[in-house]
């Protein structure tokens, strides 16, 4: 099973800038093409929130005109710049397994290569903070009580932690500890991968590895004093890409730009080469 997360593209319609700075279609385009060369060619990619910028149905479309792209299948989840809303009615034929419901939030479940993922809509509505509540925590707890035999990869796009970037920790998921407290009932949850932060970052939690993916576009800078002005760098884009052996689930950041390379360790006859 290889499956990628790509993160908050922030689109805007096709030649206006994010932020007076960063076309973000064109990266989410590049980033697309850059996934349909990767080999082998990944089984899906979640997207996991902030398809757009200010949620627009004008972006939302320009985003799944995008995604479209993709030569495998994609599913998306909300973050707290998109409309879920706009999100459910642009993506009604395709991104969204199962049935969904604005009244429990954009959540899923499907199967991959014998690994079960799960998408949390962690979004609340007006504000950049993260939420999941007890109908959501409901439903994930139930949700995985009927599949208690298959490795779980859960997605959604507030991080349950601090980062130590001031600013973004203001916004994080404010019930994460409501979200352990499930997940410690489930020992097949083998990982809880978020976006939000537009930076790599990795911990544990609870004993679970707990990620937050990096972004194909901007990424917020890495700055952790308490005064830091919240700014943003052209860092390589990047997504995540997990790959599961059959006994271990791994985790790797794939950078989207092209460099020089590959060179061979080894001559024809197998000698290191030294020159």
């Amino acid at each position: 099973m290889k499956l990628v997360q790509l993160s908050d593209p922030h689109v805007r319609e096709p030649g206006v800038l994010a932020y007076e700075r960063v076309e973000t279609a064109a990266y989410l385009e590049r980033a697309v093409n850059a996934l349909n060369q990767l080999v082998p060619r990944p089984d899906a990619v979640v997207v996991s929130g902030d398809l757009t910028d200010f949620g627009t149905p004008a972006e939302m479309r320009t985003a799944r005109q995008l995604l479209d792209r993709l030569a495998c299948p994609y599913v998306v989840l909300p973050g707290n710049h998109d409309d879920p809303a706009v999100m459910l009615a642009e993506f009604a034929d395709y991104g969204l397994p199962g049935e969904v419901s604005l009244d429990l939030g954009i959540c899923w479940r499907f199967d991959l290569g014998g690994v079960q993922v799960v998408g949390l809509d962690s979004t609340v509505p007006g504000e950049a903070h993260g939420n999941l509540g007890k109908a959501r925590l409901d439903w994930l707890d139930a949700t995985l009580s009927a599949s208690a035999a298959i490795p779980t990869l859960i997605f959604l796009h507030h991080p349950p932690f601090a980062t130590g970037i001031p600013h973004m920790d203001r916004q994080n998921l404010r019930d994460g500890d409501q979200l352990y407290a499930v997940l410690r009932r489930h020992s097949h949850v083998s990982h809880v991968a978020c976006g939000h932060v537009h930076r790599a970052i990795e911990t544990c939690i609870a004993g679970i590895p707990t990620s937050i993916a990096p972004a194909p576009a901007h990424a917020v800078a890495l700055d952790t004093r308490s005064d830091a002005t919240p700014q943003f760098y052209l860092e390589p884009p990047a997504v995540r890409l997990f790959y599961s052996t059959g006994t271990a689930l791994l985790s790797h950041v794939v950078f989207l730009e092209n460099y020089a390379g590959p060179y061979p360790f080894f001559d024809a006859e197998g000698r290191t080469l030294s020159r």
